[in-house]
């Protein structure tokens, strides 16, 4: 397993007030991502496990891409992959996004 860390600075912070949201699952060959509210609201942390080494510039550049047009700040994201492309991340990153800025309702 190949463990990848990336740190963004970001201006937009993430709306609603669920702490933490899942979505996604790994043993379909896709990716699983959890979002967790953390202290730092300028910021967003990713954490990525993966089986497919060697790809860390593409994470990044999925991530960057993600970051600059998502209001991810304030969020510590974890990503167990199970061989997701590119465009699945960037829909599972958009999804989770979502659920957590939600109402509780």
């Amino acid at each position: 397993m190949e463990k990848l860390t990336f740190q963004f600075q970001t201006n937009r912070a993430a709306g609603g007030d669920k702490t933490q949201t899942i979505v996604g699952v790994v043993a379909s060959g896709n990716l699983e991502v959890l979002l967790e509210r953390s202290q730092t609201p300028g910021e967003c942390s990713f954490e990525i496990s993966t089986a497919a080494h060697g790809f860390g510039p593409v994470w990044e550049a999925v991530l960057s891409d993600f970051v600059g047009r998502s209001p991810v700040g304030g969020l510590k994201i974890s990503i167990n992959d199970g061989g997701a492309r590119p465009d699945t991340v960037a829909l599972r990153l958009a999804q989770a996004v979502r659920l957590i800025e939600e109402d509780k309702a």
